[in-house]
């Protein structure tokens, strides 16, 4: 991960904090609903309508395709002053009313044309062509963006007989099956650690609770999903981040890693699950990769090693007003715990920043206490 991006992330989380300081108490009795953006940022005249968590998945969109961070927009110095106006942030505005009315012209509105379209990271899109990108060898292609064929091989394997190898792989149905819970040790590495190695504790419980906390030197930062509602919320950032519930994409996203933790159900999990993607690989191991949409129609990718039959990546989307996020996980270091192969290594990339767990102990069918599962105490102030 590059420098930009860290800085990005910790933009990002400078603003969040910003957040907490602009709910306070005042929100306390409303924490089930969705922030509204709208309604804790100041002098938002484009994207209004939003809540937090799609308007800052609408920044990292903007940070990622611009390769740019939060201050070379906002000043980071207080509040007041993240909300004043400047030329760049003026610019941002019109590019947005730009693609949209372009989209809308060309395309019956479907967003075909995104800011990354011409940016690609380059805080200013190129206009001439490059002779040494043009003579000089392709560069590969992004396993995360092949799309379907048109007429698959023959032999193209159905999306069934590829999730029933990986359930075999796991250990089979009846092993997985009598996996109820776990309770997992390990360290975490990411932004908000600086990249340095802290404790980190997952406890799940099926079909579909997970809880990791994760203990940085001044407070746990602790994300739970309990089945049906999510929240985020840390005491261990420069300032205390309240009970913020999880929506939208977000929440989606977060079902998905609980239902996850027990694979069996994989299956059911989403619609119109489909094969017959052109041949890429992930760190030189050739994969199959399988499609299914969720319920608010975004699709997520699987990649399962073809010799091996496991899961090594994940990339699902989270839509924004101006383009799809990805957010890629990537599973490694399977190991048996209780005759389940279960991934001790979780990297999480998206937009913003990335992420490490390595496990170092799992232990299935354990009592996980239903608290565990229960929305988190707000952070001392």
């Amino acid at each position: 991960m590059h420098s930009g991006t860290r800085r990005a992330m910790r933009g990002a989380i400078l603003t969040v904090c910003l957040l907490a300081a602009a709910t306070g108490r005042g929100q306390a009795a409303q924490q089930e609903k969705p922030l509204m953006a709208d309604d804790v940022f100041k002098n938002i005249q484009v994207l209004r309508g939003l809540t937090v968590d799609e308007f800052m998945g609408t920044m990292g969109f903007i940070a990622s395709a611009l390769s740019m961070n939060c201050s070379e927009c906002h000043d980071p110095t207080d509040a007041a002053s993240y909300a004043l106006d400047n030329p760049r942030k003026q610019m941002a505005r019109r590019m947005i009313l730009m693609v949209d009315a372009f989209n809308k012209t060309n395309f019956a509105g479907k967003r075909e044309v995104t800011c990354y379209s011409c940016h690609r990271g380059a805080s200013k899109p190129k206009i001439t062509p490059s002779l040494a990108e043009q003579y000089s060898a392709a560069p590969e292609d992004d396993p995360n963006e092949v799309e379907p064929s048109e007429r698959p091989a023959p032999n193209t394997p159905s999306a069934e007989q590829v999730l029933d190898k990986y359930i075999q792989a796991l250990g089979g149905a009846q092993k997985l099956s009598s996996l109820n819970s776990f309770v997992a040790h390990g360290t975490y590495s990411g932004f908000d650690t600086e990249d340095e190695k802290v404790p980190v504790d997952i406890y799940a419980k099926s079909p579909n609770q997970r809880t990791t906390v994760v203990h940085l030197h001044t407070g746990d930062n602790v994300r739970v999903f309990d089945g049906r509602n999510a929240w985020n919320t840390s005491a261990g950032t420069l300032m205390p981040i309240p009970v913020v519930p999880v929506t939208g994409g977000l929440l989606e996203g977060a079902r998905l890693d609980a239902i996850l933790s027990f694979p069996d159900q994989i299956k059911q999990l989403f619609k119109n699950w489909r094969t017959g993607f052109p041949a890429t690989a992930i760190d030189d191991n050739p994969v199959e990769v399988v499609q299914g949409t969720q319920a608010d129609n975004t699709p997520v990718k699987f990649y399962f090693d073809k010799k091996t039959g496991l899961l090594l990546r994940q990339v699902r989307y989270m839509n924004t007003p101006i383009g799809f996020n990805p957010t890629q996980i990537d599973y490694g270091d399977y190991r048996d715990v209780s005759g389940v192969q279960m991934p001790f290594k979780l990297t999480v990339t998206w937009t913003d920043g990335r992420s490490i767990i390595e496990l170092s102990e799992v232990r299935a069918n354990v009592a996980v206490d239903a608290a565990k599962f229960s929305k988190p105490q707000a952070p001392a102030r």
